[in-house]
């Protein structure tokens, strides 16, 4: 109840405006205005902020909205209360037909794409007949239920604050949730989501549609509020002002995007207002001093203004503990009489004319404890990337419980009980300790989007953030539960790696430099964690350069030199084998 307080207050405080005695009718239609744009800033904020999609073309999905009410109500009689459905079902139909291709583009291919289409729909919207061309289409019916419609901005003005209220409840569900987390863990890279089992491109879609369909809402409304439609709106220029509104607000916060929407609708009405008394009514200056105090504000706030706000507030939003005591079913353990769990046999891999793993080939047994180790460029990051099907083998084998998948993908590999860590950590920096560790328990959940939108998955988050707590627990970071994983260490966000790990419950666990960044306590009560996951039935394959840390916990050790194996064995026949102790020291050593 207490996370839920501001948005009673503010719905109430909304409510009350047109109640104001005097209030100008000219305010009221800005707050109308304020309010379209936040449903399109909301859907940015989730695509852009969120989801790290940066779209330059959410106007034309308004334009969808709003023609297709348009066209329905005016060419076929339709009551618009009825058109709602279509107009969402044909934003979303054309985000799934648009986003099947643009979310697949990466870097600066990505927002240019979005402009590319966006140029193109705006095009379209003004040369089709059946949608009035230039001229558009007007005499669009309004709003009504029964004998009230809702012709004047008053009227209407609760239809579109109700929808805001109802759009920023649903994304908050879902950024709180399996879901949300998967769509929040997309920022910083596929590799590592992919590892946990999420299927990128199903949630870039997801997210992409979901920003469409509050675009089209948005249309939908402006269609019965102006009362007519034609192009005009939905071009680049809309769309690229669309993002501002976002990023100023705070693009990676709900109620930054209904925060921006103010800020620019407001600044932009200012501006055409009075600049021209100014200026003795010379020149359309609005657009450059527009510009200016938004790179202004910008400076002030990086983040957005609303982070900004957050940051100075006397107090801090504090979230519930998750029960420990709920329960998360186990994975299915391989069989007791398992010997070999992992059989990796003359893998090889190529980029080009060079060989970074050259027909290597061991094993790691159930219960054991495996090091792999060798000079810096040896190869043992890329057997890692091999093993748990970020790269593809050029050649040869790899196998788990006798199961060849050395062309599986990243998801299925994790699916079959294999987790990981990163060399370099791969943590999202601005998600709490326990956000980022119960992505590793997200193939353990079953709820969707939509379950999430409408909290009827509950029981299932309980669960998934209990594991995570129990796993932070683990490996003794409790006390920092709640903080941002950015804030860490090194050392510890290397920690928060492993409990995410072990989120998934897996057979193998694989260890890029565990141990780097720790110090000797740390180090110890790692080992110490270790020897007790061997002991309860997990296998650890691990890469490390701290060789008392490796000789000392290891079962077995595995040397490659340049891609190529040149030992294997007990870490006392390793620390006497001359071809090791050539590879690290040289042979005058």
């Amino acid at each position: 109840m207490p996370q839920r307080l501001p948005i009673i207050l503010f719905a109430l405080v909304m409510a009350a405006i047109p109640f104001i005695p005097d209030m100008p009718p000219f305010w009221i239609v800005l707050l109308d205005n304020i309010g379209l744009s936040a449903l399109v800033a909301m859907g940015l904020v989730l695509l852009t902020g969120v989801g790290g999609l940066t779209s330059f073309g959410q106007a034309a999905f308004c334009g969808f909205g709003a023609y297709t009410t348009a066209v329905l109500t005016t060419a076929y009689g339709m009551s618009p209360w009825l058109t709602l459905p279509a107009s969402l079902l044909v934003s979303g139909l054309a985000a799934v037909l648009l986003g099947l291709v643009t979310v697949r583009l990466s870097g600066h291919y990505l927002p240019l794409g979005t402009i590319a289409w966006g140029l193109g729909l705006f095009y379209l919207f003004s040369k089709l007949e059946f949608l009035g061309r230039n001229d558009g289409i007007s005499a669009i019916p309004p709003l009504s239920i029964g004998s009230f419609k809702m012709i004047d901005p008053g009227a209407i003005y609760f239809a579109i604050w109700i929808a805001v209220l109802l759009a920023a409840l649903l994304t908050m569900n879902l950024l709180d949730s399996r879901t949300g987390r998967a769509i929040r863990a997309l920022r910083r890279g596929h590799i590592a989501a992919e590892a946990f089992g999420v299927q990128t491109p199903r949630a870039k879609l997801l997210v992409f549609i979901y920003a469409a369909v509050l675009a089209g809402l948005s249309g939908w409304l402006y269609a019965h509020f102006q009362r007519a439609t034609n192009p005009t709106p939905f071009g680049a220029q809309a769309g690229i002002e669309y993002l501002f509104v976002a990023v100023v607000g705070g693009a990676g916060y709900v109620w930054g995007g209904v925060l921006g929407a103010a800020i620019v609708v407001i600044l932009k009405e200012i501006l055409q207002s009075y600049l021209p008394y100014v200026f003795g009514g010379q020149g359309q200056l609005e657009t450059i001093v527009f510009g200016i105090l938004l790179v202004l504000l910008l400076q002030l706030a990086p983040t957005g203004v609303w982070p900004w706000l957050v940051a100075r507030l006397p107090f801090k939003p504090s979230r519930k503990r998750p029960d420990t005591s709920l329960p998360l079913p186990p994975r299915p353990k391989p069989p007791a009489s398992v010997g070999v769990l992992l059989q990796i046999d003359n893998a090889r891999k190529q980029f080009g004319g060079v060989v970074a793993v050259n027909d290597v080939s061991f094993d790691v047994q159930a219960r054991e404890i495996v090091a792999l180790i060798g000079p810096n460029g040896a190869g043992k990051s890329t057997t890692f990337n091999l093993i748990t099907g970020v790269l593809r083998p050029t050649g040869g084998s790899i196998s788990i419980l006798g199961n060849k998948f050395g062309h599986a993908r990243p998801q299925q590999v994790a699916k079959l009980g294999i987790s990981r860590t990163f060399q370099h950590v791969k943590l999202v920096p601005d998600m709490t300790v326990l956000e980022n560790v119960a992505i590793g328990a997200h193939l353990r959940g079953r709820a969707g989007a939509l379950a999430s939108m409408f909290r009827l998955d509950r029981t299932d988050e309980a669960r998934l953030l209990a594991e995570a707590a129990r796993q932070i627990e683990r490996v003794g970071l409790g006390d920092q539960i709640d903080a941002l994983a950015g804030s860490l260490s090194l050392g510890q966000q290397r920690i928060v790696e492993i409990a995410r790990a072990l989120c998934v419950d897996p057979m193998l666990l694989l260890l890029d430099e565990p141990a780097a960044g720790l110090r000797h306590m740390e180090k110890q009560q790692l080992a110490a964690l270790l020897r007790q996951l061997r002991d309860g039935g997990m296998s650890v394959l691990l890469v490390e350069h701290d060789m008392g840390f490796v000789m000392d916990l290891a079962d077995r050790v595995v040397v490659l030199d340049f891609g190529t194996k040149i030992a294997e064995g007990t870490p006392d026949a390793i620390k006497t084998n001359p071809e090791v102790i050539k590879a690290y020291l040289g042979a005058a050593a």
